[in-house]
């Protein structure tokens, strides 16, 4: 048997939409189903999960373990982008400041939720176990190394890493040719 949903059960699953050549584990656990929009050539795999209002692009990797947090605030991956194994995204948080209390069982009159849309701008790349906080825009084209604090947004085209990420040299643009080759070739 394989372990991705065939195009059957990918339709009898109530995704928002989803494109050609989706590929999701089914070890996958979503929730909100209906609030999800994939892309075309999409591979979602093993143990990952996929929570809120979520929108993939094209050719997105979401490797073993990820895990994608949006609640209402949403979280948008751009076309290209790949977010590695054990890497967490949140766009919706409670506040660990102490003033409150914390988790989803507490009423929502004793927390502070902290959310803010997360973007993942075309041919963004994280790699594993990174954490990303609410609200954060990662440019065209940046990447981050394993084990990096995403807790602010990132420019264009910039590798960065670190607790908390911080931009280290340039990043190369020439997979945009190859990008080109692709669609062209």
């Amino acid at each position: 048997m394989n372990s991705f949903y065939s195009e059957e059960e990918l339709a009898q699953l109530g995704l928002k939409s989803y494109g050609k050549n989706v590929r999701i584990s089914r070890k996958t656990s979503i929730y909100g189903v209906g609030n999800i929009s994939l892309g075309s050539n999409v591979r979602i795999d093993d143990f990952c999960i996929l929570s809120g209002n979520i929108t993939v692009g094209d050719y997105v990797h979401v490797a073993a373990y990820a895990a994608l947090f949006a609640g209402d605030a949403g979280i948008v991956v751009g076309d290209f982008c790949g977010i590695s194994s054990r890497t967490t995204i949140y766009a919706v948080t409670d506040d660990y400041s102490g003033e409150l209390l914390t988790n989803p069982t507490i009423p929502n009159e004793f927390k502070h939720i902290i959310s803010g849309r997360v973007t993942l701008c075309k041919h963004a790349l994280i790699g594993a176990s990174c954490v990303v906080l609410p609200g954060v825009t990662l440019g065209e084209g940046c990447s981050f190394g394993s084990m990096s604090l995403i807790n602010k947004s990132a420019d264009a085209w910039t590798i960065n890493f670190g607790i908390p990420s911080k931009p280290i040299k340039p990043r190369s643009k020439k997979l945009l040719l190859l990008e080109e080759e692709l669609y062209n070739g």
